[in-house]
């Protein structure tokens, strides 16, 4: 009996993880009161529901407010963005539904398809902001490739993140389910797909590419100029410090000598 609660037992793993959860999304739901702040809390929660799956090491609460505080600026510009065209689209849907004019029709689908674009970028845009840093262009750019490229697990997120949505419209009485795990369950889920799609595109991965990954090669280049960006800078402070230390070390014996010379 006593294995079963054993820190390390299948169950114990289990339970520690789903309270990880619930406090993700407990967070979550407090930082997207502002709804300013939407965008910024789903990166966080993102940013470690990746960890999770990674099994990498962290401190939720803490985690989660550091990648809060790092992308913040980034996430606000993503998701007001993001916002002021949602409900662009929404208007247009409306007015088009009541709309009497000929060609109505055309421009419905023709909105249809730009409505899709932004969903399959939605999907990634907060996920790929919490693993990779990038302009704000760069991320949208990226997570509108991303999503046509992986066009199957893309299909697959939109149907994981409409899940607790479709269980509020069944009944109400899973509320208090959502509450506690409406946020952070499905992005743990979708974040053992989101792992898989950005393996291929981590600056410190060596594996041979494929066509799709060709296509797609400046996201991990983007990744290793920065790196190499901080190792030439980092080199360069070592070079100015070394001929700083250089300089200093003649004035050191000139005094010592002016010491000496004095005592005599």
């Amino acid at each position: 009996m006593g294995r079963f609660f054993n820190l390390d037992s299948p169950l114990m793993t289990f339970l520690s993880k789903m309270a990880d959860l619930m406090i993700l999304n407990l967070l979550t739901l407090l930082c997207c009161l502002p709804i300013i702040t939407a965008g910024d809390a789903m990166t966080a929660l993102y940013y470690m529901t990746i960890k999770m799956v990674k099994n990498e090491e962290c401190y939720i609460v803490k985690g989660y407010f550091k990648s809060f505080k790092e992308n913040f600026k980034q996430a606000t510009i993503i998701w007001l963005i993001a916002l002021v065209v949602g409900i662009i689209f929404a208007g247009d849907f409306m007015i088009l539904r009541n709309s009497t004019v000929s060609f109505g029709k055309v421009i419905m689908v023709l909105i249809t398809i730009v409505a899709v674009i932004y969903l399959f970028t939605m999907i990634y845009i907060f996920p790929v902001l919490s693993r990779f840093e990038n302009t704000v262009k760069n991320t949208i750019r990226n997570s509108f490739l991303m999503s046509v490229l992986n066009l199957p697990k893309t299909i697959l997120l939109i149907i994981i993140n409409l899940i607790p949505t479709v269980l509020l419209l069944v009944t109400l009485q899973a509320m208090p389910l959502l509450i506690l795990f409406g946020f952070s369950v499905p992005a743990y889920v979708a974040s053992m797909l989101f792992v898989k799609i950005f393996k291929r595109f981590e600056p410190e991965e060596e594996e041979e590419t494929s066509d799709e990954l060709e296509t797609l090669s400046f996201i991990r280049e983007e990744e290793e100029e920065k790196q190499k960006a901080l190792r030439e800078n980092a080199q360069a402070e070592q070079d100015i410090q070394a001929e700083e230390n250089a300089e200093d070390a003649p004035s050191a014996q000139t005094e010592e000598i002016t010491e000496l010379q004095d005592n005599e």
